[in-house]
Parts: C-alpha cells; structure tokens; sequence
C-alpha cells in the first residue's frame, strides 16, 4: 500500500528540479525548433527556476507526427495490458507524490501540503480509469435469423490536451489517463506559467509506454493553437477559461474534431433561512477554495444568503477565513498560497479597487499581507465583500482569484434569477435542512454539478462539467472514457448464396 507523504515530513523534501527543459516526444528529448525558452519565475518568492522550452507550430507537428506512428501499436494493445501499464504510473507518482508536490508549490504558487493531495488525486484517477477498460463496451442489435449486427468501440487516435495552470501535476497526469486508456495516444501542453511538473512527470515515467504514446509540448499560445488546428489530433480537450474554449473550438472547426471543455465559472453558494449558520460560514469560506487564492473554475465566488440568517454567517465568516493566511508555497505551514503571476495579480487588484467604488462593504481582506517574508511573491488576502449587488462587477465577471462577494435575498424567484443571471453554469453549494427545498433548488440552479450542504468535493465516478458556457462534455467518470472512442457498427450477412 502507497501511503501519501504526511505533512510534517514535507519540510524534508528538497525542491528537485526537472533536468530535461525541452519537449517529449517519440520517448526522447527536444529542443525546440524555435530556439526560444521562457524563465519559470516561482509567484512565492519571486526567484528564477530556470527556462523551459517555449515551443511552437513545428515542435507540435513533430509530437503529432510522434503520436500518430505509436497509435499504431498502442491501439492494439489488449485493454487489460494497458490497465496495468496505468497502474504502474500510478505507483510511481505515489512513490513519488513529496517531489511533486515541492515542485509544484514553487511553480504554480500552490501550499506544498495541499499539492500532495494532487499528487494522490492523479494516482487515482489512472487507477480508475484503468478499471474501466473493460467498460468500453458495443452492442448486439437484432435483425433477423440471417444477420448478425453488432457494434465496437475503437480510439480515436491522437488527442491532445491542454491544462491550466491552478493544478498542473493533477492535470497533466490525471487527464491524460482517460484517453489512454481507450487506447489512444497523447499530446500534453502543460501550462505555460507552470510546466516543471509535467517535464518531471515525463522523466519518472519514461519508458513504462511505448515511445510516442505520451508527449509533453510545453508552450505558449502558439503550441496550443496549433495543437488544436492540427488535422492529424483527433479530438482536443481543454481546461481553462471560456474565451480559451471558444479559441480552441474555432481552432478545431476546420479539421470537425471533437472538443471536450471544462471551463469557468461565476459559481453561486445559497443558504436558506432554515440552515445552520455555522455550517454555512464553513462552507463559504471552504468552497472559494482560499488555499490556492480561489483560482479554481469551481469556486463559489458569489454567496447568496438569506436575510435572516445573513448578519450570523458574515460574523461567523469573519472568523472562519482567519485559517487562511498566505504563505510561502513551499513551507509545509503555509495556509493559503501566492497568485500565479503579476498579470493575475494585478487583474485580482483591480476587481476588488472596483468593488469598492461600486459600493460593496468589505468585510475581510482587500490588498496585499504585511509580512516582509512575502513582499517578492504575488499574494493577496482572503477577501469577502457584503452587500453586493448584480450591477457590480464582482457579482457578473469570474475573477479567477481570492474574492467572494456575499448577498442578501429574500425573494427566493428573484435570487434564483439572480443566480442563473451569468453566462456560467459550472458548480452550485445549496444550503438547507428542507429535502423539498434542497430538490425544487437543484432543479432550478443551471450548473452541472451541484452539492448540498456540501462543497468543492469530487467524487470519482460522478459526471463533473458545466452548463452554458461553462464547458461542453463530462469527466472524471466513464461518459469522459467513452468520449475518447467512436463506435463502429458491422453487419454480417448469414445468408448469402453460395455459386453454384
């Protein structure tokens, strides 16, 4: 049995970084042919961790062209040789789960106690999908004593993948788990802020797949793009803003490959009169997901409370979000990690200078920590404004950062119009003790995952994605393995003549 790496050990972990800095592709090493790196600088500290490969249109073409030829092989891999092959990368990013998660702390800004569990996350989703491969089932459909009709399900052949920058380990191991699984192969850009973990990834697991079935393109725009325009990727997936999906599925319209997006989300969190205050307050400040300064699509960034219990959560909230207290990324202590970059920052800034002015009452944070040991990284407080209203920015625009706007409601048709007021419709926390209410709720709340009296778990197995425009498609469960494969029909006729 892997146990995770506990918390307090973490402080003897040394951040180790990757030695490779190029491209994967074809079970080797590349330079990029553009000849251009980009500094990784870590949000926490400020301080360089050295350059990685900015790659672009040709190095993609030379990972698609790696692809392809290994589809070849891998496609006809028998499905429970392939289970195990994941499974075998499973036990190594849990025997390995403390680097990983020291890595990704510098890069992306995240608490190292929080990135363990990304690690572990990671793990098990190859383990899942490793057990479904037998689940990619056909059909059998009559027609008759003299035909036998039946249907297959084969991979699609190259897919690629790009994931954001808020998990990148998760992301970059978890979701390349369902493609390869149905048999396909895969073209990974990791996220340009935060790529170290995938290079790591793809050092640890070389040579436990053919060459060619697993490719890491770290870059920019350029890669992305052409990633997603490619006529030889069969289908691309991505996690990240909408205005990126919508790029992307421009990118893809010309080659008609399907696209799977899980995107943003303006996320709302309601309380009825009837819940706990308590309850409620632990669940607004837990589902804004203040650990990683609420760059999360399925933060619950807006809270709808009602009137009469709303004065008791804001107090109760006031004390709750003390927990939260930025950080260093990399020590194990640290609560509350650092923005991933100066453009972020600033955008995070400027939607809170903007809530001020706009009348909305702050109620906890609002600007930098004072702590001297932060002053080179990216880091804001947990911020909660009251009294806002659907005219403000903050209530209407996805922020992407440690801000929660809280509103009073009475009227429980207006609030729920309110609610499905935005173009998002990702996730939903409904509060209350009334099964009725917590039903007529959920029917009426346009997202695609809801919790009550619950928030920001997922659960394996259970269809995670959005509503609007928030995404197109599910994951994390066997729709996301079977999306990753096309169904063939055969018909065989039993009674052809025999030549006389």
């Amino acid at each position: 049995m892997n146990t995770p790496v506990a918390p307090k050990s973490l402080a003897a972990i040394a951040l180790k970084l990757p030695e490779a800095r190029g491209a994967y592709y074809g079970g080797a090493w590349h330079a990029p042919t553009t000849g251009r790196h980009l500094d990784q600088v870590s949000p926490g500290t400020g301080e360089s961790l050295g350059a990685v490969a900015d790659c672009g249109a040709e190095d993609v073409d030379a990972a698609v062209a790696a692809a392809k030829q290994a589809f070849k092989t891998w496609r006809r891999v028998p499905p429970l040789e392939r289970a195990k092959v994941l499974r075998e990368i499973a036990r190594v990013l849990r025997d390995n789960a403390g680097e990983l998660a020291m890595l990704d702390a510098a890069d992306c800004g995240n608490p190292v106690s929080e990135m363990i569990a990304d690690a572990t996350i990671a793990a098990a989703q190859l383990d899942f999908f490793a057990g479904l491969v037998t689940e990619m089932k056909g059909h059998s459909i009559p027609m008759g004593p003299d035909r036998v009709n039946f249907s297959v399900r084969e991979p699609l052949g190259v897919v690629g993948r790009i994931v954001p920058f808020n998990h990148p380990f998760m992301f970059v191991a978890g979701k390349a788990a369902a493609p390869l699984a149905a048999g396909n192969t895969v073209v990974m850009k990791p996220p340009e802020q935060a790529p170290l973990s995938s290079l790591r990834l793809a050092e640890l697991i070389d040579g436990l797949l053919p060459p060619g079935v697993f490719n890491v393109v770290p870059g920019g725009r350029d890669a992305g793009a052409r990633l997603a325009s490619h006529p030889d990727v069969a289908k691309i997936a991505l996690v990240g803003s909408a205005a990126t999906g919508r790029a992307v599925m421009k990118a893809a319209a010309d080659t008609l490959k399907g696209v799977l997006l899980e995107l943003g989300g303006k996320n709302a969190l309601i309380a009825w009169p009837d819940a706990d205050p308590d309850a409620v307050a632990a669940g607004l400040v837990g589902g804004m997901n203040f650990t990683w300064c609420g760059q999360s699509c399925g933060s619950t960034s807006r809270a709808f409370i009602h009137a009469d219990i709303y004065d008791a959560v804001l107090e109760r909230v006031k004390i709750r979000i003390r927990h939260w207290k930025p950080g260093v990324p990399t020590d194990p202590s640290t609560t509350m990690g650092a923005i991933i970059s100066k453009v972020q920052y600033d955008r995070v800034l400027d939607y809170i200078a903007s809530a001020k002015q706009e009348g909305a009452r702050l109620l906890a944070g609002g600007g930098r920590p004072d702590d001297p040991a932060l002053a080179k990284g990216f880091y804001i407080e947990p911020t909660v404004f009251a009294d806002v209203t659907p005219a403000m920015r903050i209530f209407k625009e996805e922020i992407f950062g440690p801000v929660v706007g809280v509103i009073r409601w009475t009227d429980e048709a207006a609030m729920l119009d309110q609610v499905n007021a935005v173009e998002y419709g990702l996730t939903a926390s409904i509060w209350t003790n009334d099964l009725t209410t917590a039903h007529r709720a959920a029917a009426a709340v346009e997202a695609g995952y809801i919790w009550v009296n619950d928030t920001s778990k997922h659960f394996l197995g259970a269809p995670f994605g959005g509503y609007k425009q928030s995404g197109i498609g599910r994951e994390e469960c066997l729709e996301e393995l079977l999306s990753f494969t096309q169904e063939k029909n055969i018909n065989i006729n039993l009674a052809v003549a025999k030549a006389s």
